[in-house]
């Protein structure tokens, strides 16, 4: 779903902790949760007032969560809705079961994610894995290649 507000929308870059801070790298994190969280939140959310803050919010007060091991030491107190300030068990839920599907392929950094997502072989499977995780359509498949640095030449406007 679009708008003529999409422009808005779009984020201004940034030098903040845990984002590559380039010209072309507005939305590209180098940490796992925020890699997850962003792409969990950004289903029909205004980028900037809604998902960015919450993103950097996270960064800020998890920088452990930057490997999928540590996201899931962080996931597993509980606390990930109160760092956020998102109380929808749906959200959260769909962030839990990203974070599996990545354990269950072995992704531990925004390295070995972006080397699976550039490998055709390991990226077929990777995105399939991805796909049956609720809410997580093509669009969303296709931004989390742009948030780990895979261009995709897709446009990944608000679903």
């Amino acid at each position: 779903m679009t708008s003529d507000n999409d422009a808005a929308n779009l984020p201004a870059i940034t030098d903040s902790p845990g984002m590559d801070a380039s010209p072309e790298a507005s939305r590209r994190w180098n940490h796992i949760g925020a890699i997850i969280v962003d792409a969990t939140l950004q289903r029909r959310q205004n980028y900037n007032e809604t998902v960015k803050p919450r993103v950097l919010a996270l960064v800020a007060e998890w920088p452990d969560a930057a490997t999928t091991s540590g996201f899931r030491q962080r996931l597993d107190t509980g606390k990930l809705s109160g760092v956020i300030d998102w109380p929808s068990p749906g959200r959260l839920a769909q962030v839990d079961d990203i974070t599996r599907v990545l354990e269950r392929q072995g992704i531990e950094t925004v390295m070995e994610l972006r080397s699976t997502l550039d490998d055709h072989a390991t990226r077929a499977v990777l995105r399939e894995a991805l796909a049956t995780v609720r809410h997580v359509s093509p669009k969303t498949l296709d931004y989390i290649d742009v948030l780990s640095r895979i261009s995709t030449g897709q446009s990944v406007d608000g679903e």
